[in-house]
């Protein structure tokens, strides 16, 4: 018996789907193949065909040479392509592949490649068939990775393609809010086969993991649903703390003595809350900084050290305080905080803990 939660995407439903990607001119379109994104590769076409005008529609598939069936399986997304009046491309993966983090390094590499399709197609945007399910196990791997507000807050409708330098390339997640059962059921209900990657249900990866879980969770009321509900409040949330960051940015931002420095009076940044003077200071290191995203927890300890300088300084001890972090410097000095960029150490990372190459930044 179907449900709103097993039905087939009705022609409708795909309409509002992809209703504001109709006035770019090229859409490329990520498919590798699977249920998802063979689904997000026939609803679009519906959905094109449908219309007079719109954007041409390009679907890329991404072998990472990891599977032997992998080039069946593109070879099979091009002839539905084929069918359904879609160019098609297949890209390789090529060189030595890592012996650990095989799955992000896999990413990474998917991400690169689909933003040189998307140049190629003089296209700004490339759709991929994220599902709720995906955005449930997102925000699950992130609370087992200590993440803030803004790292639960998941996956969003739209965002820039991870990976792409020039930041001009936009991803796009139409199927964001759609249950994976009702994808699958849009390919059933049109006999329309789809490929089966096993290293989903891999336990040597996290998200494999998290996935066999899914279904007690749901059993104790914890269902993607629910997760995914979750996420959409809390990015309701992060963008008010953002938009109250950017206040605090205007109000306390002075003229730096040094170029390219930046910094804020001291005194109503002690006054800011807490998330809102962490989030303040952490933006500042990122731009002054060279080393990328600022680990949260990094920054936690940073700012809990600047707070205890100030205090002091407000009992009439010692207010001065320098620190470095993420390629910055912060520095506090009389009525002043100031975050400048760090002088390069012999080519190792500038950190506040051990010296050494800095770990990759969680989300926050």
């Amino acid at each position: 018996m179907r449900t709103a939660e097993t039905s087939p995407v009705s022609a409708t439903e795909a309409k509002s789907l992809f209703s504001d990607l109709e006035p770019f001119p090229a859409l490329v379109l990520a498919v590798s193949g699977g249920p998802d994104s063979t689904a997000l590769m026939v609803l679009a076409a519906r959905w094109r065909k449908a219309r007079k005008s719109g954007p041409a529609l390009f679907a890329v598939t991404v072998d990472h040479g990891l599977r032997k069936a992998a080039k069946r399986e593109a070879a099979n997304v091009g002839r539905l392509a084929r069918k359904l009046g879609i160019a098609h491309r297949t890209l390789r993966w090529t060189g030595a592949k890592p012996k650990t983090g095989l799955q992000e390094a896999a990413r990474a590499a998917r991400y690169h490649l689909l933003a040189g399709a998307a140049r190629q197609a003089n296209t700004s945007h490339v759709l991929t068939a994220h599902t709720r399910d995906d955005q449930a196990e997102t925000v699950l791997i992130r609370m087992s990775r200590g993440s803030g507000v803004s790292g639960l807050a998941a996956m969003a409708r739209i965002s820039a393609l991870p990976g792409d330098g020039e930041g001009q390339i936009k991803l796009v997640r139409p199927l964001l809010d759609i249950p994976k059962a009702r994808l699958v059921a849009t390919l059933r209900a049109a006999k329309i086969p789809f490929a089966d990657d096993p290293s989903n249900r891999d336990p040597r990866f996290t998200r494999a993991r998290l996935r066999g879980l899914m279904g007690e969770l749901a059993r104790e009321g914890l269902d993607a649903r629910r997760l995914a509900l979750l996420a959409r409040r809390l990015k309701r949330a992060d963008m008010a703390i953002e938009a109250a960051v950017d206040r605090a940015a205007a109000e306390l931002t002075l003229s730096p003595a040094m170029p390219g420095a930046i910094a804020f009076d001291a005194a109503g940044y002690a006054r800011l809350p807490a998330e809102i003077a962490l989030r303040l200071i952490g933006r500042a290191l990122a731009k002054a900084g060279d080393e990328g995203p600022v680990e949260l927890a990094k920054l936690e300890t940073l700012k809990a050290a600047l707070d205890a300088a100030q205090n002091a300084g407000q009992k009439g001890g010692n207010a001065r305080f320098r620190r470095s972090l993420a390629g910055a410097i912060v520095t506090l000095a009389g009525r002043q905080i100031t975050v400048e960029r760090a002088p390069p150490r012999r080519g190792k990372a500038l950190t506040t803990g051990r010296r050494g190459n800095a770990k990759p930044a969680k989300s926050r």
